[in-house]
This record gives C-alpha cells, structure tokens and sequence, in this order.
C-alpha cells in the first residue's frame, strides 16, 4: 500500500480508513477512543418527560457515550466517539424525534490545507472554491491560482479532509493534503525492528500512553510513522526512545528521524518536468509537420515528393502531415480535452475549452479535406494539420516557461525555510551549570528546555535565551538589520541568525512551528494565498471572458465567410492554396486561441506572492493581500509616542531636591512606594536611586510600602514607616490635595519643554522632589517623518502622555499634528474621526493599548519587538522595530500595485491588441494576420510575460536607504 493513499485516508480527527491492515486487527472498544462533547440548544422542551425521549433517542445511536439534557436551559450535551457518528446526525436523530435544534454550535472548526492540481488560470480557481463550499460542513475555502493551494474551514463534526479532497477531484482537479490543523507539531519517524502488525500495534499502542501525543498516524508498508505531538509536554527524541522501550527486549524496535521530500518542490519539478517532457514529444511530431507544410515546398525539388499523389487527390505530405499531426491532438492534447470536459460539467469555460475548440476545428476541418482530396480527382483544398499540432506545441512552451518563472515567485519564501541549520550542539549540564557532554544531533530533535552550544559561525537552530557567553548576532536574514546585535546573559536569539565571534549556551524556549522562522513562513504563506481585492478585477471579467471570446470567433468567421461568399473582398486577397471558406476559417481560429485568462488570472497573486516574500526577507511582515493593497492608498500615518517614535525605555536625566529632606532619604522613601509598579517609568526610577544610592555606599534595605496602591494614569501611593508618600504627575497631587508651589510648577514647565516627563515625590502632604524622566527620540524618527512627507501623507501623534511633553517630541521630529493625554479608545475614535473625513489612515503602534487603534485603522502596523496583543492585531508587523519600515510597507505596497496594474496591462494588452489582429483587423490594408499558431505563441507569451514582470520586484530595494546613499555620496 502507497504511503500517500494512507495519507489520504486519514480523516479529520485522524483517524485511518478502517480499510487498513493494522486496524482490522484492532477491536474499537479496545482501542485508543477519542471522545468528542458537543452541545445543543433544543427547542418545544416543556417537561422532564421531553427530555427523557431526547436522551433515550440519543443515547440508542451507536457511537454516543452518554447524553444530559436539561428541560429547564433547553440544552444537551451529548459525548460522542467521532469515528463512529458525527455532531450532524446526533442533530439529525433529534430532529426526528420532533425537537427542533435551534443553535447547532460550531465549537470545533478545523483548518487543512490542499495542494490543488490541474489549475490554470481564475476559472479554474473559482470552481474549486464553489465546489469546496459546497461540500456540507466547510465553512470557508480560499484557494490561491499562484500557489496552488486551498486553506479550508471545516466543521469536523460534519465533515472530513476525505470528504473534501473527492470534492475537489469530482470538480475534475486533483488534490493532496498538506496539512491539517493538528499538525502544529508533528515528527516523521522509519521503524527498524517492526516487521508485522502485531509490532506495530505495540508501538502504536507505547506512542499513544505518551502525555502530549495528539496523534498517531502508522503507514505498515513503509514502516514509518507520523506522530504529532505537544511541544510543551514532549519532544522527539522522548518519543524516540519511548519506541525503542517498546521492545520485550533491548534495542528490538529503532526509530530515525525520517525528513519526508519537500512535497511541493517535488511536485514543481515533476510539473516542470511533464510540461518540458510534453513540449519535446510534441516538438516531434509538430516540427516535421511545420516542414512539410511550410519549408520543403518552398525548396524545389527538395519538397517536389511531397506533392505525389496516392489516390486521386490525396498527397504524400497532406497524409504525412495527417500521421504526425493525430497523435499530437489527441494523446499529447489530451489534457486540453479532459480540462475543458470538466469545465463544461461544472458549467464553466477556461482555457482549455479554447484550446480545444480552436484545434479540434483545424484538425477535423483538415481531415474533411483529406477525405474529400482522397475520393476526388479533381478537388483542391489546403489542409490545417500544422496548425493544431503546431498550435499545441506552442501552447506547452507557454506553459512550460509560465511553470519555470512561476517556481521563481516563491524563491524569497523558500530561502527563508532553508534558514534554519541542519544540526546543533546538545548539551548536557551538572548542577552547577558546567557542561558534562555533548553530542550534535539534528534540529528537528530539539525539544523545550534543552540546551545548546552554538560556536562562532553557526546559525541558531532555535528560538531561545542566552544563559552563557557572550556574542554578536546577525539577524540580517530573518529582520532585514545588517548591524550584528550583540547578546548576553537573558538576551533572546532567533533561530535562523548567524552567530559572529563569540560561544554561546542557548537554552531553547520555542521549537518547530512555534519558532520565529516557522511563523513568518506560515504567515507570509496565509498572505500569499489570500486574495487581494483587486483580483475581483480579473474574477469578474473571467467570468464572461471565455465566453465573449467564442462568440467573438463564430462571428469573425461568420463575417469573413458572408463577405467573401458575396464578393465583397477581390479574390486576390485568398492566400494560394486556401479559398474564401479556409481564410474564414483561420481567422477565427485565431480569435478563439489568442485570447486567454490565464494570464489575467496571475496579475495579481504571483505580485502578492513575491512582494510579501521580498518584504519579509526585508523585516516587513505583510498578512495578506488585502493589506497589501490598502498600504498604497495611505494618506496619514498615526503614531504611538512611546516605544514607538521614542526607544521606549525611559531614563531619568535630573532628580531635584523642594525640600529639607537629604537625597538619600529622598531616593530611599521613592524606590521603596514605586518597587511594586510595572511602568517602565517608576523602573528607571527606581534603577536611578538605587545606583545613586549604590554611588554613595548606601546598603539599606529597601524598605517595603504599605497600603500600596496604583492610580491609573496618575501615579502610586504608600506608607513607608510612619510616612505617606506619593509618586506621580501634578493630578495625582491635585487629588490628595498637595499643593503645588510656583517653584515646582517652573520646574515641571521647563522641563515638558525640553520633552521631559516630571514625576513629583510627595512626603506627609508636600512636594519632597522631583524625577525628571525623559524617553529617548529614536534616531531615525525626523528623517521617517520628513520622508512620509515627501510621500504626500501627513503625520499625526497620539499618546496618553502630557500635552507639553507630546508637542515637544512633535516638534523634534515634524509631526504635523499632535493629540496627548488619549487613552486606549480615544486614539481609535481619533483614527474613526480621520476615517470619516474620506482619508485611508495607518497606525503606528506598539503596545496593548494600541491594539484597539491598530484594528480599528485601515492599516494597522506592529513594531516587532512590541506585545503579542498588538502584532496580532496588526495588519504588518515591522519586525525590527526600525520606523524606516513604515516608509518600506508603504512603499512596498506602491510598488506592488504599479506592478500589478502593469500586469493588467501585459494580460489585457496582448488579447486587445491581439484579437482584432487574429481577426483580420489589419488584413484588407496591410496583408498582416496572424496565423493560428502564432496566435497560439501570443498567448503563451502572455501569461510568461505576467509572471516575468512580477519577478521584477525581487529586485526590490529600500527606498529609504537608497535616500541616504544618494544623500552621503552627494
């Protein structure tokens, strides 16, 4: 048995085909059952009689374990084995049973991904995706033209992958499982030892009693097995050895890392290989064809044999070209036949329906001729047969180069997957910390927690934090900084960096797909397979496209036939060998094959495909097309203040004495009510006095506060020994009523001047000092503002800090507009308020608070090295934290869309121009018209066209840093 039918077989909750080997000697009770709860809001329950006949209809269903329904919440709740029945007939066994389901939950919905075969241009996406939310239980389906793939919502309660894949392939596409939602982590092992199934029922058995083993998946013909797992609670290399234990004796049963090929390489260069494989056999026989129809009888006497008559009027060449032009239609063409049989059925029409239309009609029009030349003996008629073998040879070309080019698109993307290094330094430590051993293994068994030894010159192999050694780091390939960073004890790495100069121990906190590298190519590869709203462009005029151009073509040749039938066109115009009928004829072919949607289908989502793979390599994380496209519309950018626009790690520049207290005691009563707080302010505060303190031989113990209290967006109090102290702003003093004095006040103002922050100190009711806190400009703050300018967009800055402070950071850096003292919501309805005046606004942010004006804007950009909450709410992730990549996203975006326009352009341009040509547009005053098969040549040249222009973006440089080059060597 194959291992991809195994595959295949596999159903949602993964769980093979019963069909299988290994499971047939399994008994389902004894088995490892996985039970699923699902519950239900049931309607015209008036009695505990009512939901006693639920419960005994339910309970009857073979599968259901048990079932609770309450009369009073109207609610059931029913647990189920899902191999056996699903949520939807437990739903439907109700129902029967007279109760209506008035909310049927969709609490489990799982994600898988598909590879989709056999796709040529938007039509051919779009019925995949119709026939995919057909399918009862998907919920949504994407499918992408350039990537070639589907991501599907499922309910797994309705529903499974099997299910979902015969949908695909009853549309006449064929489609493999690339993953599905559980796959977060998952290790592909080769058994050595298991010889029958009985062996593989232990390992099985051993694998599934593992806390943290989500799945189990065996393929007994190729002794290998697929085990996802949970990273938190187990590793590789644990379940390794939990099957070598599985042995009744030692080293009986061995498993070794197995690394499946890449799948969708693979499957390019089988592609690549068939279309280049086609093309050649084609070329074959089309070739002698194109010699006998249009060389040899140009070169007298060379050619003269060719006009040897057989019978009557049949020839040698007109029965040669007859020979070698039927294999070519109908065995090397064959695609095109059952492409446009599939598109009929589901009442659609794409590519190879012209194809096959155009070459059908040259072919049997050529075997018409032939028969009537072979039983008469006095007919004269040219025949076509060049033309479809020629045109379909001409076709596999485009397709060919289109599949090379194509490939290139997702190059970005896959020099970051090869980031990451093949094997690592695993050590082993005493408890001192000392290393005792160490032994390189492959990086795919690094588990949580285990350290590693990572030498000058190596890459990191995962994400972790430094616990020895120090180093520099460069990162350039995953965030796009050339500068090497340096790191030290508690700094974090990036699997995928390279390491300079010096040794470090890594301990690793995030493994396989949870690793910063995994995340941005599951990111990059959701944004490649999204559909940018400018694609609705070409899924619209497809829908009609095909269609318009056959009526196009009947009626070229209607119009071309009817005018020469009447004598309207001297009959000098007729090619030699050709009539009035046969020119029709070749004029509309020539309409039908020319024209073509592939190349209008790939405009938008082979730009998107690169751009977003050339902007992450760059550290700009773009979600998806939609992002993408909205990015070039931007007319005002936002901008958080803190973290943002400044470094976001306060420090404190002065502290001042109001009072008699020493500054000892000053620093002593402030470190100890501000210990407790989180603010990064009261930090640098309590860092300043504890050094100043340190400074003058000061060992106290910090003394703990009391009553400690925080006043949001005011400061903190508490009691230290007999005292009451205060630390914060001029409201927190205003409300435990403290007065202020002209000296403090002066004291405040200049400093909210000079971009400063004053934290007042009060002690027993009055003002005892001040800290003056200041939070660095980030150096490329002015030149990012000044360079937006030149863009056209204006800048705004909305912070919660005080209004002095915030306009002084404005006016060092040229913010057009300021508004402080905001909080969390008011700077979302600031960017709704911007909204309605009709402007596309971008939100700089890089904090929780953020998260809602990042959502609420058009686009919302993260600074990368800001909270979880609002990457996630991000449209882009700025992956650096370097603001150039704003003026980057931006540009990126513009770039982009000019290149899509463009391909628009390349797509339409060759069919506009193209069709009025092969329709004999230019004829009548130029003698010029376009032969089928170079018709033919002219529509392949389109789609290699589209994908070339797109490839340009690889090209892609940061305007900004173009900016300073140009500036210095000025």
């Amino acid at each position: 048995m194959d291992s991809s039918n195994l595959r295949g077989g596999v159903d949602a909750n993964g769980m093979h085909d019963m069909k299988e080997p290994l499971l047939a000697t399994l008994d389902i009770s004894t088995a490892d059952k996985r039970i699923r709860t699902v519950k239900f809001k049931i309607g015209d329950i008036h009695c505990a009689s009512c939901a006693t006949t639920i419960e005994s209809v339910v309970g009857k269903l073979n599968g259901v374990e048990s079932v609770m329904v309450s009369p009073l919440q109207g609610q059931a709740a029913v647990k189920y084995i899902p191999e056996l029945i699903n949520g939807s007939k437990i739903k439907e066994a109700i129902e029967v049973a007279g109760f209506p389901v008035d909310e049927f939950p969709e609490q489990d919905i799982a994600v898988c991904r598909l590879r989709i075969k056999g796709m040529a241009c938007t039509s051919c996406s779009e019925s995949v995706e119709s026939a995919l939310r057909m399918v009862d239980g998907v919920k949504n389906a994407v499918v992408g033209l350039a990537l070639e793939e589907a991501k599907v919502h499922f309910d797994p309660n309705i529903t499974d992958t099997s299910l979902i894949i015969k949908a695909i392939e009853d549309a006449g596409f064929g489609s493999d499982l690339i993953s599905s939602g559980n796959d977060v982590n998952k290790v592909h092992l080769k058994l050595d030892g298991v010889n029958s199934p009985e062996d593989m029922t232990i390992v099985q058995s051993s694998l599934k009693t593992i806390e943290g083993v989500n799945n189990v998946d065996m393929d007994v013909s190729e002794k290998r097995v697929t085990i996802t797992y949970n990273a938190d609670l187990t590793g590789p290399r644990s379940l390794i050895n939990c099957i070598e234990e599985a042995g009744s004796n030692p080293k009986l049963y061995q498993a070794s890392l197995y690394v499946p090929p890449r799948r969708r390489e693979a499957e390019q260069q089988l592609e690549t290989q068939m279309y280049r494989n086609q093309f050649f056999l084609s070329c074959l026989f089309s070739v002698p064809v194109f010699l006998f129809s249009m060389v040899l009888p140009m070169l007298s006497p060379y050619g003269d044999w060719l006009d040897y008559k057989i019978h009557n009027m049949l020839t040698v060449g007109m029965l040669l070209r007859w020979i070698l032009c039927t294999p070519v239609q109908f065995i090397i063409g064959r695609r095109f036949y059952v492409g446009s049989y599939h598109a009929l059925r589901r009442r659609s029409a794409n590519m190879d329906v012209l194809v096959a239309l155009g070459t059908n009609v040259a072919y049997f029009y050529s075997v018409y001729i032939a028969m009537k030349a072979l039983a008469l003996d006095n007919f004269e008629g040219e025949d076509f047969f060049e033309t479809s073998s020629m045109l379909i040879s001409f076709i596999l070309l485009g397709k060919y180069l289109e599949v090379l080019a194509k490939g290139k698109t997702s190059d970005a993307l896959a020099k970051l997957t090869d980031l990451a290094p093949d094997t690592a330094y695993l050590l082993s430590l005493d408890d001192d910390g000392n290393a005792i051993s160490e032994m390189e293994i492959s990086t795919q068994l690094i588990q949580r927690n285990d350290i590693l030894k990572i030498v000058p010159g190596a890459k990191v192999p995962v994400d972790g934090i430094v616990i020895s050694g120090q180093s520099h780091v460069n990162e350039s390939m995953i965030t796009g900084e050339a500068r090497p960073i340096s790191k030290r004890l508690g700094d974090k790495v990036i699997g995928g960096t390279m390491n300079e100069n010096g040794c470090l121990q890594v301990k690793a906190t995030h493994v396989g797909s949870e690793t910063a590298l995994s995340q941005i190519v599951q990111l990059v590869e959701a944004a490649q397979l999204a559909r940018a709203p400018v694609q609705k462009l070409a899924d619209q005029i497809s829908k009609f496209f095909v269609p318009t151009v056959v009526i196009a073509a009947i009626l070229t040749w209607l119009g071309w036939f009817i005018v020469g039938e009447f004598g309207l066109y001297p009959i000098s115009w007729t090619p030699k060998g050709m009539d009035r009928f046969e020119l029709a004829l070749q004029f509309g072919i020539s309409v039908l094959v020319v024209a073509c949607p592939c190349a209008l289908g790939l405009a938008t989502p082979t730009a998107v495909m690169v751009a977003t793979g050339k902007g992450a390599t760059q550290g700009v994380l773009i979600k998806g097309g939609n992002a993408l496209e909205k990015a070039h519309k931007v007319k005002t950018v936002v901008f958080d203040k803190t973290g943002t626009l400044t470094v976001g790690k306060p420090t404190v520049v002065s502290a001042v004495l109001f009072s008699n207290y020493s500054m000892e005691e000053f620093c002593t009563m402030a470190t100890a009510a501000e210990a407790n707080s989180e603010h990064p302010i009261a930090k640098s505060i309590v860092e300043h006095a504890k050094r100043f303190l340190k400074k003058f031989g000061s060992t106290e113990h910090v003394v703990e506060a009391k009553d400690f209290e925080v006043h949001t967006g005011a400061g903190v109090s508490g009691r230290v020994g007999d005292k009451m102290v205060l630390v914060g702003n001029k409201r927190l003093m205003r409300d435990y009523n403290v007065l202020v004095g002209p000296e403090v006040e002066q004291y405040v103002s200049e400093n909210e001047k000079l971009a400063r922050t004053c934290v007042l100190v009060a002690i027993d009711g009055k003002v005892a000092g001040s800290f003056a806190v200041t939070d660095p400009v980030k150096p490329e703050a002015a030149r990012v503002i000044s360079y937006l300018h030149s863009m056209g967009i204006s800048t705004i800055m909305v912070t919660g800090d005080n209004w002095a402070t915030a306009e002084a950071i404005g006016r060092e850096v040229g913010i057009d507009k300021v508004f402080a003292e905001t909080n969390p919501m008011g700077k979302a309805d600031r960017i709704k308020e911007l909204q309605m005046k009709g402007l596309t606004v971008a939100m700089v942010g890089d904090g929780i608070n953020d998260s809602p004006a990042l959502a609420a804007a058009d686009v919302g950009m993260a600074i990368g090295a800001g909270t979880d909450v609002a990457i996630e709410a991000a449209d882009i992730v700025l992956m650096k934290s370097n603001l150039e990549d704003v003026v980057t996203a931006i540009d990126l975006s513009r770039k982009t869309m000019s290149r899509i326009r463009l391909n628009y352009v390349w797509a339409l341009g060759y069919n506009i121009l193209g069709m009025p040509i092969a329709a004999g547009i230019l004829f009548p005053f130029t003698g010029i018209r376009l032969p089928p098969w170079l018709a033919g040549a002219c529509m392949a040249a389109s789609s290699v066209s589209v994908v070339c222009s797109s490839l340009l973006l690889q090209s892609y440089k940061k305007p900004l840093h173009i900016h300073h080059v140009s500036t210095k060597s000025a």
